[in-house]
């Protein structure tokens, strides 16, 4: 029986052991998929695995989707232009870093029927999976992306990659059309973003890369001043669609059975 892994920290909050193993189970793959919450001195062994054929394919999650790289053979071209992994195999004897993030925050925008062409983005947060939605962002059509981070030199670590970028300080606001969380502010329910957003207007998008809550607190701020919210639940279907179809050379298929269940 094959294995697979979700690796992160946290990761009890992960559904992708239960998305996986439900389209395991429908194709007739004889695999499992399970969590793993790792720490960072983990990662080498971890991936000894994969070269070992111990485990055959990994989910990379927050907030190692960077620190994987060094001890990885091969990327592909979109995982090295973000520079970061979210799907591990191995492939002629070398272990593959692969980016299904940025096809899976396209799809996810295109489910909802969202158009960021000519539109201004403001990103809350510079981990994870952020590199994935700068470049999907600026590959549909965004004209002014801003991002804002606790920590600026995270912040200006990502202008280093995409030199479009504009930073602002944490906490100031600016003109948008659409706001995304990628912070892990979210995740507990007493968690809140500080930031005034009641002159915002409507008509906006308010965009949580988090889906277990499915609505955060910041979602139901945006609702409440009027405004559309979005949590990246088809985000997370659509890039682990494109991680089954990379391990399993199958595309699964999204019913409504799984929007409903997960």
């Amino acid at each position: 029986m094959k294995k697979y892994l979700v690796i992160g920290n946290p990761i009890k909050h992960s559904l992708s052991p239960k998305l996986h193993n439900y389209w395991l189970k429908e194709n007739n793959i004889d695999a499992l998929y399970d969590k793993k919450e790792l720490k960072e001195n983990d990662i080498p062994e971890i991936l000894e695995q994969v070269k070992r054929d111990k485990i055959n394919g990994i989910n990379v999650t927050v907030p190692f989707k960077k620190s994987v790289i060094s001890f990885l053979d091969q990327l592909s071209p979109l995982a090295k232009e973000v520079e970061s992994v979210n799907t591990i195999f191995k492939k002629d004897n070398k272990v593959f870093g692969d980016n299904t993030d940025v096809v899976g925050f396209e799809k996810g925008l295109k489910h909802i029927n969202y158009s960021v062409k000519n539109k201004k983005i403001f990103i809350l947060g510079a981990g994870g999976v952020v590199p994935s939605i700068i470049l999907a962002l600026k590959r549909l059509g965004a004209v002014k992306i801003t991002l804002s981070n606790r920590t600026k030199e995270k912040a200006e670590d990502l202008k280093k990659i995409f030199p479009y970028l504009e930073i602002i300080n944490w906490g100031e606001n600016v003109d948008f059309d659409m706001i995304i969380n990628a912070t892990s502010l979210g995740l507990q329910k007493e968690d809140r973003i500080e930031l005034n957003l009641s002159k915002i207007g409507k008509n906006k998008l308010f965009y949580d890369v988090i889906y277990n809550p499915s609505k955060t607190n910041f979602l139901l701020k945006g609702e409440e001043l009027g405004n559309q919210i979005e949590n990246g639940k088809m985000m997370f279907i659509y890039q682990a669609q494109m991680a089954f179809k990379i391990w399993h050379n199958i595309l699964p298929k999204i019913h409504n059975k799984l929007l409903e269940n997960d």
